[in-house]
């Protein structure tokens, strides 16, 4: 098999183009029509140096002394993320964590819909949300009817490893995690994890300096 000769990519560049995309959306909100590379660096937190080498993975963009097109480069990210049309996602785990996810209507806005949720309780099925929850035994006839390829997990650690194998059998390639333990997955599938007690940790040093 032939590999690419686009350099790998870092992952950190790919969440840096999340954060430069939501920058130039509300530069489009405001009618601003062309942004510098220092002022888009500026509102992204990033140093321009970082901008102009995470946007030169992908291409050449911009023209010197008048800065990008916004609107250009923001239809080359979201096209690069695949958000320009809804992706769907299917959620593990409805307890209160997962139902406040469920119940959070902007991540229609940002390109994704969750389409199902799953869970071993059979009586969280007459919750007050939008998406259809089923037992987890239908967990493969949905994903395989929505081609889904992404799941949220936000199931008890002791859970999470044995789920993660189901969604992977079934053909998911991406979890965004919320369990608090580290899953072992093959190399082809993409895991990020979101662990809230070690983002608070991270904080609580860096106040005290």
């Amino acid at each position: 098999m032939r590999k690419s000769s686009r350099p790998e990519i870092p992952r950190k560049a790919i969440y840096r183009l999340s954060v430069y995309l939501r920058c130039l959306l509300r530069l489009k909100e405001n009618n601003i029509q062309t942004v510098s590379s220092e002022a888009l660096a500026r509102a992204a937190r990033v140093k321009p140096t970082q901008l102009r080498k995470d946007l030169a993975y992908f291409g050449q963009f911009g023209t010197r002394g008048l800065g990008y097109d916004v609107e250009q480069l923001s239809k080359m990210i979201s096209d690069l993320l695949r958000t320009t049309s809804l992706q769907p996602v299917i959620l593990v785990g409805v307890g209160n964590l997962g139902l406040a996810l469920l119940s959070y209507r902007g991540f229609e806005q940002e390109g994704f819909e969750i389409v199902a949720a799953f869970d071993v309780d059979l009586r969280k099925r007459n919750k007050q949300v939008p998406q259809p929850i089923y037992p987890m035994e239908k967990l493969p006839e949905v994903l395989q009817q929505r081609s889904v390829k992404m799941a949220i997990l936000t199931v008890p650690a002791s859970a999470a490893q044995e789920v993660a194998n189901t969604l992977v059998e079934c053909g998911v390639t991406g979890i965004l995690n919320f369990s608090p333990i580290v899953l072992h997955v093959p190399d082809e599938v993409i895991v990020n994890d979101v662990n809230l007690a070690i983002e608070l940790e991270n904080l609580s040093y860096f106040i005290q300096q």
